[in-house]
């Protein structure tokens, strides 16, 4: 298994305590796309998947946010060949 998809299942399994920059470098994995990085807000998204997901970047990140960025996470595995 490689880095990433240990921390997407560390996230899945414990949503609590996760900054910021280890949502981004696994959205980068992934391709997702990263607007407003310069805001107090972090939006993911994908080409072909109709959801966004929007993550304060202050910390600590509600588990409620990691939930919905792992749903989208797995949205995007299931739409790449």
């Amino acid at each position: 298994m490689v880095r990433h998809e240990k921390a997407l299942e560390r996230m899945r399994n414990n949503p609590r305590d996760w900054r910021i920059d280890e949502v981004k470098s696994i959205a980068a994995r992934l391709g997702l796309s990263c607007r407003n990085e310069s805001g107090g807000h972090h939006v993911f998204s994908y080409p072909g998947v109709d959801e966004d997901v929007c993550i304060p970047a202050h910390r600590p990140i509600k588990p409620i946010y990691i939930r919905h960025f792992v749903a989208l996470c797995d949205k995007v595995r299931e739409s790449q060949p």
